[in-house]
């Protein structure tokens, strides 16, 4: 014999949750401006149709029974996700679940934002900015912006840019009248910025990289201010002319271009650092709105790389390559 039961009404089902919820068919009756006479026909009706008692009456009040708990747990979470889904499509039409590194995200990708909107006004872009690496299809993210290290892959990843560094300060403290800052001996008269960060377990500094990629002495600064916790952090510091930091592009290539900061030594004393992937979700990797958000991306790299063209002639190092400081006769490796 099929004991399958039809459909239950999603009406019946919304009537049933606001009752439930506030233990009163008068003010659930209230909440959706119907009467309370209607209320209590749809829970007797509800009630005949499941075989099974929902509320008893307990002093004049109402309690749910074990049914009523069971049914209202699940009701709830139902209803609540239909909601939110039908919200979704309804406000938004296509929606992006976009991850990256928490400089990239607020340095790089969120101030251009506005014109990816500019050109299509009819997807949602939500932000997750984090150093780890979700996965995609646990976390239903859509696209990764994933920085992965010097000479390393990314599977299935297509690369989209790579990440420099090199000393940055405002030009005002470039310019410095006591202590100008024209070749790296120069860091010794002034602040180093740097941000606290680890790799294996163990403290690491894009200093120490730097220095090691130029091959030139160890440089103790006249201070170290190091109480960030991340790098964007930073960069307000720097900006304000509190010492010198190391840059990094493409997160900093809008400051550059507008002068904020500056590249006291120039851009040819540039260490490459890691690469940025793009990493597609399996499932939307074909959709619309990725390949729109895709194609955005690469224009943006595409954007900058022309605006840099103004600015002093790039040639990045990799670390391990000797490299000499300008003004120096002579190389030294760092004790």
């Amino acid at each position: 014999m099929d004991k399958r039961r039809h459909p239950l009404s999603l009406d019946l089902l919304r009537g049933f949750r606001v009752a439930a919820r506030h233990l009163s068919f008068t003010r659930a009756a209230q909440e959706l401006f119907v009467t309370q006479s209607a209320i209590s026909r749809e829970i007797k009706t509800l009630e005949v149709q499941i075989g099974k008692p929902l509320f008893r009456r307990v002093h004049r009040a109402l309690q749910l029974t074990r049914a009523g708990e069971e049914l209202y747990r699940a009701t709830d979470q139902a209803l609540a996700l239909l909601d939110a889904a039908v919200d979704q499509v309804a406000e938004s039409g296509e929606a992006l679940a976009v991850t990256t590194t928490t400089a990239l995200a607020s340095l790089w990708l969120v101030p251009r934002l506005p014109r990816f909107y500019h050109l299509h006004p009819g997807i949602d872009v939500r932000i997750v900015a984090s150093n780890d690496k979700p996965d995609l299809e646990r976390e239903h993210m859509d696209i990764a912006i994933r920085a992965v290290p010097r000479g390393a892959d990314t599977p299935n990843g297509e690369r989209l840019l790579d990440c420099d560094i090199f000393p940055v300060c405002s030009p005002a403290l470039a310019r410095d009248g006591a202590h100008p800052l024209r070749n790296p001996a120069d860091l010794a008269h002034h602040v180093r910025l740097d941000y606290e960060t680890t790799r294996d377990g163990l403290p690491w500094s894009e200093w120490d990289v730097w220095f090691d990629a130029m091959k030139i002495p160890a440089i103790e600064p006249a201070s170290t201010l190091r109480f960030f916790s991340h790098y964007d952090q930073l960069i307000p510091a720097v900006i304000g002319g509190s010492g010198v930091a190391m840059g990094a592009r493409p997160h900093l290539t809008r400051y550059l271009c507008d002068g904020v900061l500056c590249a006291p030594f120039g851009l040819d004393m540039a260490v490459n650092l890691s690469t940025f992937y793009i990493v597609l979700r399996r499932e939307v990797a074909g959709s619309d709105a990725v390949q729109a958000f895709v194609a955005w991306l690469r224009s943006e790299v595409r954007r900058d790389s022309e605006l840099t063209l103004a600015l002093p002639r790039v040639a990045t190092r990799s670390p391990g390559r000797r490299a000499q400081a300008p003004g120096a006769r002579t190389r030294a490796r760092r004790s």
